[in-house]
């Protein structure tokens, strides 16, 4: 294992998403030591630590294809908790899943937005903006 690899990625990941990391990667370490590697090693320590885009348009980016996917709920959950922890708004969250029923059709906007009530209620419960 590239353990510099492995050590940006968990970092540009712990960054954005604040909490449950460990969490994440012990879930997975029992079963799929891999995969819970890979899922740190490439996406977050290779592409997101990447120039040319700053975290936010990534997150615009991710949320927009995931919604688009339709197929990857806790996946979206994630990423638009991310979002809104490094500075997207509720309201741009929204305007992103809506924009998506143009691209990938009113079900996977309506599947999306219920996804992105759920996150905002989880917020509010937590007292998370």
């Amino acid at each position: 294992m590239d353990q510099d690899r492995f050590e940006r990625g968990k970092k540009q990941l712990e960054a954005m998403s604040g909490t449950g990391v460990d969490a994440m990667l012990d879930n997975l370490k029992g079963i799929a030591p891999d995969l819970a590697r890979y899922t740190v090693e490439f996406p977050y320590g290779d592409v997101l630590c990447r120039p040319g885009l700053d975290l936010k348009s990534r997150q615009i980016a991710t949320v927009a294809a995931l919604t688009a996917l339709g197929n990857a709920p806790v996946q979206l959950n994630a990423h638009i908790s991310m979002a809104l922890n490094i500075g997207c708004t509720r309201e741009e969250i929204i305007a992103i899943i809506t924009q998506m029923a143009v691209y990938a059709g009113f079900p996977a906007a309506l599947n999306g937005m219920a996804v992105a009530k759920d996150v905002f209620a989880d917020r509010d419960r937590k007292g998370l903006s």
